[in-house]
């Protein structure tokens, strides 16, 4: 009987470990995963505001391209404004069939990894 006893103690000293264990690994689990999504997060930042200064400047140099090839600097600027809004509003058409899927399965893969 006392051997029964014995086991049953060890038996509950092993699920208190299993337990332990088992959340210690939880919060690891986690962690990794918000670690992952904070990373993501700040190098898509990063690239979005490099990509907007890259946009910035590529704007710029085109309308004043566009400004010497028409012999009038503003004309250039509203050229190059039209072409940007021609692109805007391509993009806002094709958001919802190409955008938000490609945003979409991007957290979520981000998210599984």
């Amino acid at each position: 009987m006392e051997d029964l006893k014995e086991k049953t103690i060890d038996m509950a000293d092993h699920v208190e470990d299993f337990a332990q264990t088992f959340y210690k690994l939880s919060i690891i689990k986690v962690t990794e995963k918000v670690t992952n999504a904070v990373s993501g997060a700040v190098v898509v930042l990063a690239f979005a505001t490099l990509g907007v200064f890259g946009i910035l400047f590529l704007g710029i140099a085109l309308s004043l391209w566009l400004g010497d090839l028409v012999q009038s600097r503003a004309l250039g600027f509203v050229l190059g404004a039209a072409f940007f809004l021609l692109l805007f509003f391509i993009i806002s058409i094709l958001r919802k069939n190409l955008v938000f899927p490609f945003i979409r399965d991007l957290i979520i893969r981000k998210l599984y990894d």
